[in-house]
């Protein structure tokens, strides 16, 4: 029987390209360097762990990893096994980026003769390329590129466990080269996909009810509910995203229909769209199926399991058998029953409850006044002027004590005279500050005119402070002083002058 030759040649120059995009990972391996313990550096094995690290950001849509993210994550995964510190991973980092993506920017490529055409040939390909970069860090970010993916998808069990994810990042592609007949195919592959995890979730609803019979199972069933709850939300917000993505484009091409080939493209994006509107609406139940599953079956589960302990724990047999059938020591009688028996409770007074807060009433039981507050009368008035005009004076007082010949002096001169004379106490009257705001209100202030006020008020401190000068200015500062922990004051400068002096 006679091999056709063409059928063995056929695409050799495609498997060649599949087969180079594990050139990256051997140059890695090729390399001696070694770690500060000299033990070579396992090049390969870090590069694969690289990729993966990629791939698992691209998953979740994590956009910023450069050479620091890969170095922190590198060093994070070691844990001993290489005796390197940060800037060594971060030089091991930056050597892995640079295999799988030369700086020159340049693809990768493989030069081979291909047994198909009968010539040599060529193949580029890229594991990772630019994305986004942070000028102002002066850092470059890279994602994974589509060769990247495939070189991924190469690991089975990675590959089965995220089917949907991968094939949600492969028709986001598809879509962004306008490949719609290949998208449709993925949308029927990631249908499939989604039937899967469905089976998938209806068994492992079954082995909850029916397997978990001690803690340890539980909470490894719980620990696989809680991954695949996760995994479902993140594919749940791809699609989210793909949706805005087909209508977008739907939108565009609808807008630049010129063409029978436009036409056609425009009728396979609303297939698109209706296709994949379906996919997501059953990975959407799906997705509720599973929060049931993580709440209320896993609940019922752990309740069962209480009640199988109950049920499977026989009193009279267990404790009151074994108490009565043969004679025990009175110590080891205690023993057996003692996780039984209520806690001792015994009640007693203590002395010190008299120390203890006391609820205190109104034995006179007066009754409150509701009335509304009356105004004072003019006598109380009077009394209260006759205080404020007596505080108002010592202030004047303490003034003439403390002015120097320039007739200037500010408020803070005269809190640090009253502190070093230990005459502070005025410092905690309100009376203090009230007289250096009126008169800041007032400046400039001419202390011969008899108003009504000043007479009230000032009468016995302008007869003072005449002696002084007869025009009184009041200016504020800047600063603020905290005099008392109950009163603040901005610092003010107070000076007196004559008729004829300038203001």
């Amino acid at each position: 029987m006679d091999i056709n030759i063409h059928n063995v040649t056929e695409n050799y120059g495609e498997r060649i390209q599949r087969l180079a995009l594990f050139d990256p990972l051997y140059k890695l391996s090729n390399k001696t360097l070694k770690d500060n313990s000299n033990k070579v550096i396992d090049y390969f094995s870090l590069g694969l762990l690289t990729l993966l690290f990629f791939f698992e950001n691209m998953v979740i849509r994590n956009k910023k990893i450069g050479v620091k993210e890969v170095a922190i994550f590198l060093k994070r995964v070691n844990k001993g096994e290489i005796d390197l510190d940060y800037n060594g991973f971060e030089k091991v980092a930056r050597t892995i980026i640079e295999t799988f993506r030369p700086p020159s920017g340049k693809r990768n490529s493989k030069i081979f003769y291909n047994w198909e055409t009968r010539k040599n040939d060529s193949v580029n390909y890229s594991i990772l390329k630019a994305d986004k970069a942070d000028l102002k860090n002066n850092t470059q970010y890279y994602t994974l590129d589509e060769q990247g993916l495939e070189l991924i998808f190469a690991t089975k069990e990675y590959f089965n466990e995220f089917q949907l994810s991968i094939n949600q990042l492969v028709l986001r592609k598809q879509l962004e080269k306008g490949e719609f007949i290949g998208a449709l195919r993925q949308i029927d592959e990631m249908s499939l996909d989604v039937k899967n995890l469905q089976d998938r979730i209806e068994r492992i609803k079954h082995e909850v009810n029916r397997n978990i019979v001690s803690n340890e199972i539980y909470e490894r069933y719980k620990n696989v509910i809680e991954d695949i709850n996760l995994r479902l939300q993140r594919e749940n917000e791809e699609f989210e995203e793909l949706h805005s993505f087909v209508k977008q484009i739907k939108e565009t091409i609808g807008n630049e229909i010129t063409n029978d080939k436009d036409r056609k493209a425009y009728d396979l994006m609303i297939q698109i769209d209706k296709e994949l509107g379906q996919v997501h609406y059953e990975h959407r139940l799906l997705f509720k199926e599973s929060i049931i599953l993580k709440t209320s079956a896993l609940e019922a589960a752990k309740e069962s399991l209480y009640y199988i302990g109950i049920d499977s724990f026989n009193f009279e047999q267990e404790i009151t058998s074994r108490l009565f059938s043969s004679p025990l020591p009175l110590n080891a009688s205690r023993r057996l029953i003692e996780p039984f028996m209520y806690l001792e409770i015994h009640k007693t007074w203590s002395p010190l409850t008299v120390f203890s807060k006391q609820r205190i009433e109104n034995k006179d039981k007066n009754e409150k006044n509701e009335n509304f507050l009356i105004p004072s009368s003019e006598q109380e008035i009077e009394i209260d002027k006759k205080i404020q005009r007596e505080n108002f004076k010592k202030v004047a007082e303490i003034i003439l004590k403390t002015i120097d010949d320039t007739r200037k002096i500010t408020i803070k001169e005269i809190i640090k005279y009253l502190k070093n004379n230990k005459e502070e106490d005025i410092l905690n009257n309100r009376s203090f500050y009230d007289f250096w705001i009126i008169l800041h209100q007032k400046s400039p202030i001419n202390i011969e005119t008899k108003d009504e006020e000043k007479e009230s008020l000032f009468a016995e401190a302008f007869k003072l402070l005449i002696n002084c000068g007869k025009l009184l200015y009041v200016k504020e500062e800047e600063e603020v002083l905290y005099v008392t922990d109950r009163f603040t004051i901005k610092n003010m400068s107070v000076r007196l002058e004559e008729n004829n002096a300038s203001i």
